[in-house]
């Protein structure tokens, strides 16, 4: 087993297929036994279809009627779901998106509930299938992007991971021959900005003046655009939701600790206090920007970066779900095109299959057993990165904070 796991050897094209077409064929009868059962748009346990998709319907529902700011009032934002659904009893999902996301909110709320749903998951999906495929630059990915499980925990959550997969996965993608395409896409991200705390870090530190600029500008642009469409109000209303948001989501966990896949919510899941939890998440945030920093500004291959920085956006947040996680997608398809045209180096496929697997299990293990398993899967193949890419022995010839700062000198 041992040399199984060193050398992946056990990763076949033809089980790679197998694995993929059964679990399509599960999400297919899963999905399908849901809607059949299904009482209009509430689910047989109670719940919307696309359960957290009522938050962002509801939110743009309220923008068409001039409420826009009441979408961050939970009572006002709860009452609208209910109508929505025709049910006084189904459980309340918040709204926490900066307002910019209010623009897709308020299109998607005129069509019908399911329609809207299923062309927002369609859409997105078809976007983030492409964005794996160029990627990954072989016709095999589309089988295995569509059957990797976060997909499906994305689509029956009705969330918006193949969003934020298709733009980051897209943004690094044509990084170095498109940089102003690539500074739009990431100025997009700014409708969920916990997943673009380390990219202008390493933008400014490897120069890409023309991206950060246009990331920048793209940001300032929506956010006009939302005060001119929606008014002061969301604003004022967005901001004084954050510590309401912080303190029940995050801090006491409502959502639950074995939902959130962070340094911060596996510290919480296993006892740990607010302020360990809080302090762990900053040394690996910390940590993480470091040794992107470094990683960005040497000569390793670019996939190496692209994935470490993929990798490393779930590390540095506190608050990324399960469905976050289609966020791996893209970094799988950079690491495992380097793989095969470079050849893998030992632990890296068995690593890359479990980061594939990982959306499968990590719920499911969290709540059983209280034992969380995405961080310390993705600091370890974060760890892999690093240790091909040569940071490793970068970090271990580190004579202090003199030396780190004349390496980053241009």
């Amino acid at each position: 087993m041992p040399s199984l796991l060193k050398s992946g050897s056990f990763v076949t094209v033809r089980r790679l297929r197998a694995y993929s077409l059964m679990l399509l064929a599960g999400y297919a009868l899963a999905i399908g036994a849901l809607l059949a059962s299904a009482d209009g748009i509430v689910d047989a346990w109670g719940r919307p279809l696309g359960t957290d998709f009522a938050n962002v319907y509801a939110a743009g529902r309220m923008a068409q009627e001039g409420n826009a700011a009441l979408a961050y009032d939970w009572p006002a934002h709860r009452a609208v779901q209910q109508a929505v659904s025709g049910r006084a009893d189904i459980p309340y999902y918040g709204w926490h998106y900066p307002p910019v996301f209010l623009f897709l909110a308020t299109v998607l709320a005129l069509f019908p509930y399911l329609a809207a749903l299923f062309l927002y998951q369609a859409l997105s999906l078809a976007a983030y299938v492409h964005v794996v495929r160029r990627i990954a630059g072989h016709a095999q990915a589309y089988l295995l992007a569509l059957a990797f499980p976060a997909v499906f925990i994305n689509v029956t959550h009705g969330h918006n991971g193949f969003v934020t997969a298709a733009l980051l996965g897209g943004a690094l993608l044509v990084l170095d021959r498109r940089p102003a395409i690539a500074g739009m896409l990431i100025g997009f991200l700014v409708y969920k900005p916990q997943f673009g705390v380390l990219i202008p870090l390493v933008l400014v530190a490897t120069a890409r003046w023309r991206t950060f600029a246009a990331a920048v500008t793209t940001v300032a642009v929506l956010c006009a655009l939302t005060w001119l469409a929606f008014g002061t109000d969301v604003w004022i209303a967005f901001w004084r939701s954050l510590p309401l948001t912080q303190k029940i989501i995050l801090e006491d966990g409502s959502t639950g600790f074995y939902k959130i896949q962070s340094v911060f919510a596996a510290l919480r899941l296993m006892g740990a206090p607010v302020g360990i939890a809080y302090a762990g998440q900053l040394a690996t945030m910390g940590t993480v920007a470091v040794t992107l920093v470094l990683l960005w500004r040497s000569s390793a291959a670019f996939p190496l970066k692209a994935a470490a920085l993929l990798i490393g956006s779930l590390l540095a947040t506190p608050y990324a779900l399960d469905y976050d996680l289609v966020l791996l997608a893209p970094a799988i398809a950079f690491l495992a095109a380097h793989g095969l045209r470079e050849g893998f180096t030992p632990y890296e496929v068995s690593g890359l299959v479990a980061l594939w697997a990982l959306p499968l299990a990590a719920r499911t293990i969290g709540a059983a057993t209280l034992v969380p398993l995405a961080a310390p899967v993705m600091l370890a193949m974060f760890f892999l990165i690093l240790r091909r890419a040569g940071t490793i022995d970068t970090l271990a010839a580190w004579r202090g904070p003199a030396a780190v700062l004349a390496r980053l000198r241009p």
